[in-house]
């Protein structure tokens, strides 16, 4: 097997006041957006929640055909999700995604596994150097090992991780920008707010349809 998707869905959140990849846009729960963009470009997909009670919740909404797994430790973070991914899947490369992300592009997701190709990783950077360790394709063993020891350390950070990879091949905005002009793969509902634009870009989609 050579591409997975691991969906780190552990978060609750405050500002939203429930567990973030089971909010409603149009209907449809957010994790659906997400799992429904990815599965034409990998092989397997996983959904990582952070206790039983996730993974009863989700198993009502995402198909049977995926596997859903609950944190290996009691630890709450992106970096604990990541190792409990990686840890139960025998893909090559791991693309790393949030359960908030509706728009996320499977052509960004397509190029990103092209770019991790005989490097240990494909992050995307922004121009003021911010990067994307949330939205990125992994060697899974080499990230695993990555992982085991950032938390070893007690760094629960996911860029900790990346620091300890040998070979990081960092994609510029600018690029993925000629896939998504918009750079809408990227957008995170995090507030009422993100919700309600992430409905309006959603209802202008649905009218141009019928144009």
């Amino acid at each position: 097997m050579e591409r997975s998707a691991i969906i780190l869905a552990g978060g609750f959140s405050k500002r939203l006041g429930q567990d973030k990849g089971l909010v409603k846009l149009a209907g449809k729960p957010l994790i659906l957006y997400v799992l429904e963009k990815v599965r034409e470009v990998v092989d397997e997909t996983i959904v990582v929640v952070s206790s039983e009670n996730q993974k009863e919740a989700y198993s009502m909404h995402v198909p049977k055909e995926k596997k859903i797994f609950v944190d290996n430790e009691n630890l709450r973070s992106p970096l604990i999700g990541a190792l409990t991914g990686f840890s139960n899947t025998c893909a090559d490369y791991s693309l790393l995604l949030p359960c908030d992300t509706p728009f996320v592009s499977s052509k960004v997701a397509d190029l990103l596994f092209e770019a991790s190709i005989n490097v240990d990783a494909a992050v995307p950077r922004w121009p003021n150097n911010y990067i994307e360790p949330l939205q990125a394709v992994y060697r899974t063993n080499s990230a695993l090992k990555s992982a085991k020891q950032a938390l070893e350390k007690r760094d629960l950070r996911l860029f900790s991780m990346i620091k300890l990879q040998k070979r990081v091949r960092y994609l510029s905005t600018i690029v993925i920008q000629q896939i998504d002009p918009q750079l809408m793969t990227f957008f995170n509902i995090n507030t009422k707010m993100d919700l309600m634009k992430a409905r309006k870009i959603i209802n202008k989609e649905t009218a141009g349809n019928f144009i």
